[in-house]
This record gives structure tokens, C-alpha cells and sequence, in this order.
């Protein structure tokens, strides 16, 4: 499962690891002789979530600035993912004890909610490990390359698989491309798949030809039987599968090269081509 409803898993899991840190925060605060303290808490632990989202997103791009500094405008696109984690939650706690320096009272409850979210998007990310270990494996689902030759998904096992489900009409999907082409040239020891969804040969070339890509393994998939294995809901797609044909990772929405990088080398320590 890549999503709940339109949403994707992971989004899912962050509004709920925050929607827990707030209950935590308030309900401890209810404790407080001061009644005020109730809502007081519940606003510094939203404000401590928005700098320490803030400082996590910095501080990815900072450790990915070479890729960052070639596509400035990819710093902004937030749905790739690209947060350092451990830094947010370090910039949130300082935050609170610096806005709670006059009153001091707030401190515990509001660090109680923040302990409260990172276990309980620790304790998501789990579930969602699991789930990735218990979904389909590399499918062998028929599909055919541009010049109509069939061929089954299966065959790409045996070494990392990048599977990406696309289309000519979506607009992240054609604003990753070129991140792909790039990835195709720095990481040859992965295959990555482009599977349309839903079209033509020829509108598949044509795009193609269109901007000018020159991408590899570029398969069609008409009746969207990728979509429905993997229970995907909406484009771009991307799907990234072991050596043994694991699904080990997904990503539903844009990637920009720093997202795709880091999962690449995370998942399967891969490291791009000097």
C-alpha cells in the first residue's frame, strides 16, 4: 500500500505522530495548576513542530547542497522527502526551552508531547517497514517496450530495480525525468524502469522526443496493471526493489536528484559513478 486515499503513507504517518505530540502536550498540561497552561502548551508544541520541519529541511539540503545548488528551485519542492530528522527534533527542544524561559512549567509537557510524536513516527515507520516486507515482490506483470516487443517486469530481477509509474500528461512526472536520466548515467549498476501508465507508444515517444530524453528501458503499461498490483493512487510512482526482488522502499510524488541519491545509497549503498 503507497497510499490512504490521496494521501501517501508517510504523510500520513508525520500528521499522525504530530496529532499525537499535541494530545500528549495538552493532556500533560492539564496537570498544571494554571489552566492556561492547556492551550499554551498545545501552541508551542505546533510552533517547536514548524522550526524543527524547518531545521530538518535545511538541514538535508546542507548535506546534500551540490545537488541542491544545481536545481535551486528542487530545495522548496518538500515532497521529496528530504529531512534530517535527528535535527528537527534537536531545533524543536531548543526552541521550546528557549520560548518557555518564562515559564517554565511549560517545559514538561511540551517535551513530553515531542518524546510522544518521534515514538510514534518511529513506531509508523516500523509498521511501514513491514508492510514493504509483506507487499508483492518484483510482479510479473506483462508489459511491452516501445517497439512492442512483450516483456514481463520479472526479467529486471537479479540486480536493484528503480520502477517508476509515469505518464506523458502528469506534471511531476515529467519534471523528474531528466533526474532519472541523470541517475541512469551515475548509477549503471541499477536498472531503471520507466513503466507508462495508461498510453500509446506514441504518446510515449513523443514526449520522449519532445524533451529530448534519452532514457532506457522505457516500457508500456496500457491497462495501469502496475497501478493496481501496488495498490498505487496516484503519479509519479516510484518503487525500488533488491537484488532478491524486495520491495524495500516507495515514493509517492516528485523526486528530486538528493532524494533519489540518498535512498539509492540508504537502500542499496549505492554510490554514484565519479
Amino acid at each position: 500500500m503507497i497510499g490512504i486515499g490521496p494521501f501517501p503513507v508517510r504523510a500520513v504517518i508525520v500528521f499522525g505522530a504530530v496529532l499525537l505530540a499535541w494530545a500528549v502536550a495538552r493532556l500533560v498540561a492539564r496537570r498544571l495548576p494554571d489552566g492556561a497552561c492547556k492551550k499554551a502548551a498545545g501552541g508551542l508544541l505546533l510552533d517547536s513542530v514548524f522550526w524543527g520541519v524547518l531545521a530538518a529541511r535545511l538541514g538535508y539540503i546542507v548535506q546534500w547542497w551540490e545537488e541542491y545548488a544545481a536545481a535551486p528551485a528542487s530545495m522548496i519542492a518538500i515532497g521529496d522527502g528530504g529531512f534530517t530528522w535527528w535535527i528537527g527534533v534537536v531545533a524543536a527542544l531548543l526552541f521550546v526551552w528557549w520560548r518557555s524561559r518564562t515559564m517554565s512549567a511549560l517545559r514538561v509537557p511540551v517535551v513530553a508531547g515531542i518524546a510522544a510524536g518521534v515514538l510514534g513516527w518511529f513506531a509508523g515507520g516500523g509498521v511501514l517497514a513491514l508492510l514493504h516486507q509483506s507487499g508483492p515482490p518484483l510482479p510479473d506483470v506483462q508489459v511491452s517496450t516501445l517497439d512492442a516487443r512483450p516483456l514481463s517486469l520479472s526479467a529486471y530481477a537479479g540486480r536493484p530495480v528503480v520502477l517508476n509509474l509515469w505518464a506523458s500528461w502528469c506534471p511531476p512526472c515529467r519534471r523528474e525525468m531528466p533526474v532519472f536520466e541523470q541517475a541512469q548515467q551515475d548509477f549503471p549498476q541499477v536498472a531503471f524502469v520507466m513503466l507508462n501508465q495508461g498510453e500509446s507508444a506514441q504518446q510515449a515517444l513523443a514526449f520522449l522526443q519532445g524533451e529530448r530524453l534519452r532514457l532506457k528501458d522505457v516500457l508500456l503499461d496500457p491497462s495501469s496493471q502496475a497501478m493496481q498490483v501496488f495498490g498505487s493512487r496516484g503519479l509519479p510512482t516510484t518503487l525500488f526493489f533488491d537484488e532478491q526482488g524486495r520491495l524495500v522502499d516507495t515514493h509517492m510524488g516528485e523526486l528530486t536528484t538528493a532524494s533519489l541519491r540518498s535512498t539509492l545509497m540508504r537502500r542499496f549503498g549505492q554510490a554514484p559513478n565519479p
